[in-house]
């Protein structure tokens, strides 16, 4: 049936008020699981140090003579580690006329708004730059023109390692100074993880955490070391996927973990499957610089806020968690 002519539509009507939802949607993810599994510490340097301690090596020869005058052992000494504190921030700028608009969507003004995004922004990126392959950097003369930089985990880990080469890719040294050195991409096996498991377990670890990307946390679901999954008729739900694992040395929660190499091409993040002994890792934050927001001055009709935060990694004990390198990621 044809309108009549002199109906008057909205399509000739030009004072409606615009329909704009006052919410603002957004997916993008903020956890960060590796930063909140951390427990925090405090720096007092922009080198942060600590000492770890090993036992003399097991002697199966210890017998002595009945009666006999003690012998004094060696002295295992402390080994001294350090990592450098690495200053991360975002910054929000809004004009002065936004400032004084009002936006939909927003409890608040606009530069509120944009700080606690940059906030959220900034958490996201220490998450990435911990699990990067990063190591540290000290800084240049008086520090003009180098940004000193936190060695990250993959930097630590070389005791207990399971890599596609039998003498290359761990660090050359695991106290930060060195970066793993990426070797031919293979599948993420049980018996890969099982190797590591007896690795630390043998060094004396006792890991409670797994950590793996999207694509490998899919392909541990397959292991058979995961209960079974099962089926629920009534709530017409299947139960596939796996946040325990049962070891010979312990249960292990299993994670997933958005950030495991995004720095680089989506190909490749997330090749490696990390295990990690909860309290041997650390995130040290120089006083009153843990996410801090900061007013910057005015240079103009503008107002900004730097969000900043200087920290470094704790590695307590590296012997204490483990890595399954050079994984597939699709």
């Amino acid at each position: 049936m044809a309108v009549d002519a002199s109906t008057f539509t909205t399509y000739a009507k030009i004072g409606n008020r615009e329909d704009l939802s006052d919410d603002i949607f957004r997916i993008d993810p903020t956890e960060t699981p590796f930063f909140t599994m951390c427990e925090k510490t405090k720096a007092s340097s922009t080198k942060h140090e600590w000492q770890t301690q090993a036992l003399a090596t097991v002697d199966v020869t210890n017998a002595v003579l009945e009666g006999d005058d003690a012998t004094t052992d060696a002295v295992t000494p402390t080994v001294r580690l350090f990592n450098r504190c690495q200053i991360s921030d975002k910054v929000a700028r809004v004009s002065g006329t936004q400032q004084a608009s009002d936006p939909a969507g927003i409890n608040g003004d606009e530069l509120s708004y944009q700080e606690t995004l940059k906030g959220l922004e900034l958490r996201r990126d220490v998450e990435a730059i911990l699990l990067s392959n990063q190591a540290q950097t000290a800084t240049g003369s008086l520090g003009i023109g180098v940004a000193r930089k936190t060695a990250s985990v993959l930097s630590w880990l070389a005791s207990n390692t399971e890599k596609n080469h039998a003498s290359v890719g761990d660090p050359a040294t695991a106290d930060g100074a060195a970066i793993r050195t990426d070797q031919t991409q293979r599948a993420f096996t049980e018996p890969l993880l099982k190797s590591v498991l007896a690795k630390i377990w043998l060094n004396g670890g006792r890991p409670g955490t797994i950590m793996a990307g999207g694509f490998n946390k899919q392909a541990f679901s397959m292991f058979t070391g995961r209960a079974s999954p099962t089926e629920d008729t009534r709530a017409k739900k299947i139960t596939a996927s796996v946040d325990a694992y049962e070891s010979d040395f312990g249960t292990l929660k299993v994670v997933a973990n958005r950030f495991i190499r995004t720095a680089l091409s989506p190909s490749a993040q997330g090749r490696e499957v990390l295990i990690f002994q909860e309290d041997m890792w650390a995130i040290a934050h120089m006083p009153g610089r843990k996410m801090l927001s900061i007013v910057l001055a005015k240079t103009g009709d503008s107002d900004r806020r730097q969000m900043l935060t200087e920290y470094c990694l704790e590695a307590r004990n590296e012997k204490s968690s483990g890595i399954v390198a050079d994984l597939t990621t699709a």
